[in-house]
């Protein structure tokens, strides 16, 4: 399997004290070094047509979890045989999807894999890679201990060059998940201090390095000058050296679209010293361009080579856009036109598994965001997310803003200077993205420290001067903001009633570009005040309706004001927290924890173009059940790109609607209201005709009668891959006979499996607690191709077969 590397960090201060302990090699050994090969290996970077690229073997397989670490595991001579086989990414602690106890992670875990160098890693050096482990990692390679790192979210390296031996191979790794002084944690009141939970393990890739003697570290690709002739793009890469050379160095530069070749520079340099050297070059004559775009967000890969007295030694490849983003006091612009910020807040955590999603679910959380809810911009709160995300954001044209781990809190000197450390990371890893349009260097929701905040700003600007900075601000830190707050983009939580009880929406601060970075969550407009609105599929219908209507008002009131860039509402997805939450559940999300649309995602679906897709979304549930209040059907919200919406029951016209555009004026699709407050004792049936330019685009029906309701379970991906990382989601759920979610039905689902896979959820699964629909996962098995069949069976209403094929490669 293939995965590149992209911004890979250099080497940690380990790594340097390493280079000083070893010999410089002559000019006649340099050029006698092995080339290392660009076939054949799994996990190698992508083939190159100019020279070999570093040779990567993951590790995500073949592990072994021994559980609470005891002292000896960690030994090269340790007897493993009993621990248990887990792939990566892995969680520490089983979880259901509510009800999580922190406390069960509180532990010092044990992980080990053994592996055998292969032959091209022999005679080069070789890097142990982590892209992210919570919250501190202390691994032991065949006996050697290593530095420990701090830190769940971001990647970290060591050089293992003279640790690692012919033949079998020990890595140790014991995981610190404990309560630590450590972003966004350190508060003496623990967990609860911190609006997300973060369930301890290896929860990303791991991988092992192999390069040269010299090598390129990392590469920033930075467009400039966007909208003109003359752009170009500057180059700035790191070249890591263990020896001194006489012989000619040349770094030569290619940007390629697809096979084609737009541009290249080449520059010779000198390799005088051991350590890091950056080098800096420029590709011009770029007229011919195409810009990244949200709705054609075009990408180029930027191949770098280095030359040693002509030789190809070492490649390395990443990805760039063009596109030019400006936050100004009369709004944002992308490309030079303006465009409203249209978005939602992500957290990545997932039930069963807190972060330990593979690529392919995280992937799909960014194409929910862009292709169904119709956002044009994502914020990763509140901590950097992972590459596989962010790669999907790229290539779908989703706007991000990537933001350093906090929520509130500020500790000592030390906890400081781990988030200085965050913000240089976490901009090392993703200043090529052309989606990531800012970047946050405030800790969340945190108190105003110009220090602080000065050198966090400064790191950013040092490392990547293209972008603005920003940090989300609260009433209490906005205050005093104009004597202590120096970041480039004003980026407040909004969380307040107007005076009607609806979405209020300040004015923007004098001066500076301003956005809002949080909207609506559980905040309670009826009453003005806390955060309790809990919108739970399985709590009161009522209380769930207000749920989309909250989040129209705060678009389109934001929207009225163009020095508003945008609002980035709370939130997309539901997640695992301590703070105003049910069963240690937080609800603010317009999906539920599994990803599923509630109600209150009903007005982002409708906000496409409906000549792509026309939807028609009730903000209601046709039901007039026992659960299900007469109140619930007065007046009730219909969201739809349609122009004009035909309300039929029982195959007679009950109403022709308009949108409201008078009480929704800013918004593309505003929503619909109709009175459907009707004798429901006969089970009467509901269509809903859209029409388009008067043409019907889109009709839906809607069936009143339990006596009729059906069960259906069905997976995200129809393969997977046999690697025993890949997963897919099953949905399962009750809906009516025309396939429409029933409210808050109940009973047990179980499942049984058969093939190469195993179930990654509850088993049994109580519907009751989740409203009438859940999901798991399926995961394959290492090296096990065929097909799984999944046979999901409801308590009452029978039960349907998936089946997954799994591939090898």
């Amino acid at each position: 399997m293939e995965k590149t590397i992209e911004n890979s960090k250099i080497s940690s201060d380990f790594s340097r004290r390493t280079f000083l302990r070893q010999s410089v090699l002559s000019a006649s050994m340099l050029t006698a070094l092995p080339i290392l090969g660009c076939r054949g290996l799994k996990g190698q970077t992508g083939s190159s047509t100019t020279g070999p690229s570093s040779w990567i073997l993951t590790l995500d397989d073949g592990w072994l979890f021994g559980g609470k670490l005891i002292p000896e595991a960690l030994s090269a001579s340790f007897d493993d045989k009993a621990f248990e086989p887990v792939t990566l990414p892995h969680c520490a602690t089983k979880l259901s999807w509510q009800n999580w106890d922190w406390q069960g992670w509180q532990q010092m875990w044990c992980y080990r894999r053994h592996f055998v160098l292969p032959e091209k890693f022999r005679n080069q050096r070789v890097f142990l890679e982590f892209d992210g482990v919570m919250v501190g990692t202390e691994p032991t390679i065949n006996g050697h201990t290593l530095p420990k790192h701090l830190g769940g979210y971001l990647p970290f390296q060591y050089e293992i060059s003279d640790f690692v031996k012919d033949g079998d191979n020990i890595l140790a790794v014991a995981v610190d998940s404990r309560w630590s002084n450590v972003p966004p944690q350190g508060s003496p009141k623990g967990p609860q201090r911190v609006d997300y939970l973060e369930p301890g393990g290896i929860h990303r890739p791991v991988r092992l390095r192999a390069a040269p003697q010299i090598f390129i570290a990392d590469v920033f690709a930075k467009p400039v000058q966007v909208l003109t002739e003359n752009r170009r793009l500057d180059v700035l890469c790191t070249i890591d050296t263990k020896i001194v050379t006489d012989e000619s160095i040349e770094i030569r530069v290619e940007l390629k679209e697809g096979a084609n070749l737009v541009s290249q520079a080449k520059k010779t340099i000198q390799i005088d010293s051991i350590g890091a050297k950056q080098v800096s070059l420029a590709l011009s004559d770029l007229k011919n361009i195409k810009l990244w775009d949200v709705d054609t967000p075009h990408l180029y890969h930027l191949v770098t080579t280095l030359f040693v007295a002509g030789k190809p030694i070492h490649d390395y490849y990443v990805r760039t856009g063009f596109r030019d983003a400006q936050f100004k006091l009369d709004g944002f612009f992308l490309n030079g036109r303006r465009l409203q910020i249209f978005g939602l807040n992500r957290h990545e955590l997932y039930p069963y598994v807190g972060y330990a999603m593979p690529p392919r679910v995280k992937r799909h959380d960014a194409e929910i965001l862009r292709r169904e809810f119709n956002c044009n911009f994502v914020r990763c709160s509140h901590y950097p997310q992972s590459p596989a995300f962010l790669d999907a954001c790229d290539e779908l044209g989703l706007m991000v803003w990537q933001e350093v781990p906090g929520w509130g809190y500020l500790g000592d000197d030390a906890w400081k200077e781990l988030l200085v450390r965050d913000v240089k990371d976490m901009i090392i890893r993703d200043r090529n993205r052309p989606s990531i349009v800012i970047w946050g260097t405030r800790a969340n929701e945190s108190a105003n420290d110009v220090d602080l905040y000065n050198k966090t700003k400064a790191v950013a600007k040092s490392l990547d001067d293209s972008r603005p900075t920003s940090g989300s601000m609260t009433g209490g830190s906005r205050k005093n903001w104009k004597t202590e707050w120096h970041e480039d983009v004003f980026a407040y939580d909004d969380y307040h009633s107007a005076p009607d009880g609806t979405v209020g929406i300040d004015d923007p601060v004098p001066g500076f570009p301003y956005m809002l970075a949080e909207a609506v969550g559980q905040f309670n407009y009826t009453r003005g005040k806390n955060f309790d609105s809990y919108y739970r599929r399985s709590g009161d219908i009522l209380a769930q309706q207000f749920q989309a209507l909250r989040h129209a008002q705060a678009h389109s009131k934001a929207a009225a004001n163009p020095r508003i860039c945008g609002v980035v509402a709370w939130c997309g997805f539901e997640y695992g927290s301590l703070v105003n939450s049910f069963h240690n559940v937080k609800y603010p999300g317009v999906a539920d924890i599994f990803r599923i649309p509630k109600l209150g995602a009903s007005f982002y679906q409708a906000q496409g173009d409906p000549k792509l897709r026309p939807v028609i979304q009730p903000n209601f549930y046709w039901d007039f059940g026992l659960q299900t209040p007469r109140e619930s059907l007065k007046n009730a919200a219909l969201f739809s790109n349609c122009d004009r919406l035909d309300v039929f029951i029982n195959g007679k016209r009950h109403a022709t609607l308009k949108p409201d555009s008078a009480n929704y004026p800013h918004l593309t699709h505003p929503p619909f209201f109709v009175d459907l407050d009707v004798d429901g004792t006969g089970h009467p049936e509901l269509r809903i005709d859209g029409l388009v330019s008067d043409r019907l685009a889109l009709s839906r029906s809607f069936s009143s009668d339990p006596s009729q309701d059906q069960f259906a379970a069905e997976a995200a991906d129809p393969k997977l891959i046999a690697d025993g990382v890949d997963a897919t989601r099953v949905v399962f759920k009750v809906t009516d006979k025309f396939g429409a979610p029933r409210a808050r039905t109940g009973g047990e689902v179980t499942f049984e499996i058969a093939g190469p896979g195993l179930i990654i959820g509850d088993n049994p699964f109580a519907l009751e607690d989740s409203g009438g629909i859940g999901a798991i996962w399926i995961r394959t098995l290492p090296n096990q191709p065929g097909r799984v069949v999944l046979n999901v069976r409801h308590s009452s209403l029978g039960k349907k077969t998936v089946e997954i094929d799994v591939d090898r490669f």
